[in-house]
């Protein structure tokens, strides 16, 4: 077999030296499993299982471990949120508070515990003297020994679940209206469910088998504090064959906990389904509570909102437009585009916008109280809601009630084209049908200011064309103002009223759109326009490049002015030999790289004399020049076909 060719069917051979440890640590680990199985009487099982003293200690483990796994609920899932989400002096040390019960010995946090909470502890005589609680030798003081030792296991699940899961999806539910108490109830915790899930199972588990610390602060009294593992400890002094089966049935309850939670905890990927099938939808989140009370009323039908922002940081800029105007944002990479919108929504401490909408200024207002609906890149759909739960958010968030939220829903699906997958979770969409119903999430919250991050990015030419039309149906009746960030200078064009041109956080042109395309002042615009753009220093007869080298135009501006220089493609004249005759601006250079636009070839041209050019000729003119990769070739532009822009 050739050496390059892959081997298929036959996995790669183990190296025997890393084989046989693993194999000697597979069998050090199951030599116990074994053995119990091996000494359990299994004829006495049931008889051994159904003893007076096992049934009691087998209820009090069920009532401790439960009452441990409520109250590491209520104390570690707010913990967990804290050290994976808020910023603080002195957060690896509370991480390492919650790490210490996993890695102390349970007799020292016994210990511990006794001397912090018991009759002579630190509070155990105030909890005594103010409240009357004793929790040493009491039910109480072994469900606090539990929970010592089995927390850590819930805050670490969770906080690594929360640590993994994208702020954005909370900062969108937030731009639709929802409070934080909301996004909190009815986002983040069913995004972080397998997490938590995962977390209060080991921790239920690691109670239900806990002994050191609640023997050393809570005691074996029978029907008090004497759970499943002090009876098995008992047992083995009296009845070593009963504590065997006890023994058993501790294991086999751990065994089913560490089975359910394969996947989660053990690191073993969950099954997916092969392919996408229709799933029922889920009920919306039940939670409500006070939340309803802080969410904006959405924009009412007529009402008009202009906006006026001055960004600061690393954008830096003005934007003042009418209610109606809609505004394309384009750019490199790092212009700040992303950074403009994130902050008008307050969501970034890199730049800070204060905002005015409507004639009321909102910089001071939570997110959530803003009105301003975003849709980011990814769409960022709510993975646990439907198509249509998820564009009912909006509207629910606002206090709609949920069946016309839900007709309202269905109605922007509807016009967005995806109204048949109203049933269907975002991961049972393609990309370009999630992004049209993160779109009609946006519309449908009906938003005082309305920012959209390339929303069409991921469809088809076909499918974008419509969706565009009808965005921009419901753009020339909206009564606020709507941001697109786009790379497409076709929905700058057919979409926008105004394109704002971005470099480095700074505006290079905020104009209309033919105005943009006719005197583009940004090289990154021009050549997304398909142009080419040279920048450099006017002279009395042109342009001095930046790269070096001159370019000669027959209209100059003022010497000393930074300028751009634009060239259209099919200006560029392609040459065999050296050119003879008018052109002024002439270049040897070698072809690069040929693609076809349309009916007509586009090549770019390197030159050791001139920036890079891309010239656009017919398919006959490249064939008769013999044009392929490597090709040797001479350029040249007229000064009359060149246009020097101000930058």
């Amino acid at each position: 077999m050739p050496p390059f060719r892959r081997r298929t069917g036959h996995s790669p051979r183990t190296p025997l030296t890393l084989t046989v440890p693993a194999l000697v640590a597979v069998a050090f680990l199951l030599m116990p499993l074994a053995g119990i199985l091996a000494r359990t009487p299994w004829s006495e099982l049931a008889g051994h299982l159904t003893t007076p003293g096992t049934v009691e200690a087998l209820r009090l483990s069920l009532l401790v471990s439960f009452w441990a796994l409520g109250l590491s609920l209520l104390l570690g899932v707010p913990l967990a949120w804290l050290l994976a989400r808020v910023p603080f002096r002195g957060k690896a040390f509370v991480r390492s508070l919650v790490l210490l019960p996993m890695v102390l010995p349970p007799t020292v946090g016994g210990v511990a515990l006794l001397l912090a909470f018991g009759r002579r502890g630190l509070l155990g005589p105030y909890l005594e003297d103010w409240f009357g609680v004793t929790l040493p030798f009491h039910t109480s003081g072994a469900v606090l020994a539990a929970t010592f030792v089995a927390m850590p296991f819930l805050v670490i699940s969770l906080e690594g679940a929360l640590g993994g899961l994208r702020p954005r999806y909370e900062e969108t539910a937030a731009s639709l209206g929802a409070s934080p108490v909301r996004v909190f109830f009815t986002v983040t915790m069913p995004m972080v469910a397998p997490g938590l899930i995962a977390g209060a199972a080991l921790t239920w588990a690691r109670a239900l088998g806990e002994f050191g610390a609640t023997i050393t602060f809570a005691g074996n009294l029978p029907g008090t504090t004497q759970t499943l593992p002090l009876q098995v400890y008992l047992l083995l002094q009296e009845a070593p064959a009963s504590a065997t089966s006890v023994s058993l049935l501790l294991l086999a309850i751990a065994m089913l906990v560490l089975i359910a939670l394969r996947g989660r905890w053990s690191g073993t990927p969950a099954a997916r389904d092969p392919a996408p099938r229709p799933a029922p939808a889920p009920a919306e989140p039940a939670h409500t509570g006070s939340t309803e009370a802080t969410a904006p009323s959405p924009a009412a039908p007529g009402a008009r909102w202009p906006l006026h922002a001055h960004v600061t940081g690393f954008n830096q800029l003005t934007l003042d437009a009418d209610p109606g105007t809609t505004i394309a944002v384009v750019g490199p990479n790092g212009a700040g585009k992303t950074t403009l919108l994130r902050a008008l929504l307050g969501l970034t401490p890199r730049a800070h916008a204060r905002l005015t909408l409507g004639g009321a200024d909102v910089t001071e207002l939570p997110p959530h109280q803003r009105g301003v609906a975003w849709v980011p890149q990814d769409g960022a759909l709510f993975p646990h809601l439907t198509a249509l739960a998820n564009t009912a958010y909006g509207p629910r968030a606002h206090g709609t009630p949920r069946t016309a939220a839900r007709r309202e829903a269905q109605d922007w699906l509807d016009r967005l084209g995806v109204g048949h997958l109203a049933h269907r979770r975002p991961g049972q969409l393609s990309g370009g049908q999630a992004q049209r119903v993160a779109l009609a999430r946006a519309l449908a919250a009906r938003p005082r200011a309305l920012l959209l991050d390339e929303p069409l990015a991921a469809l088809d030419q076909t499918t974008r064309a419509r969706v565009r039309h009808t965005l921009r149906q419901h753009l020339d009746g909206f009564g606020g103002v709507c941001l697109i960030v786009t790379h497409d200078p076709v929905e700058a064009v057919a979409l926008a009223d105004r394109v704002l041109v971005l470099d480095d956080g700074r505006a290079l042109q905020d104009a209309p759109p033919a105005e943009v395309t006719r005197h583009p002042r940004s090289p990154w615009v021009a050549r997304m326009l398909g142009r080419n753009a040279w920048p450099g220093t006017t002279t009395p007869h042109g342009l001095r490049l930046s790269d070096g080298g001159a370019l000669v135009v027959s209209d100059p501006l003022p010497p000393g002015t930074d300028a751009l220089a634009i060239i259209a493609p099919e200006a560029v004249s392609v040459h065999a030999e050296r050119p003879s005759g008018s052109p002024r601006n002439v270049w040897p250079g070698t072809v690069r790289e040929i693609t076809a636009s349309g009916s007509r070839l586009r090549v770019l041209i390197t030159s050791d004399a001139a920036p890079d050019l891309v010239a656009e000729i017919t398919p006959q003119a490249a064939a008769e020049l013999g044009l392929a990769e490597g090709t040797a070739v001479w350029t040249s532009v007229k000064a009359t076909e060149t246009t020097l822009v101000p930058r």
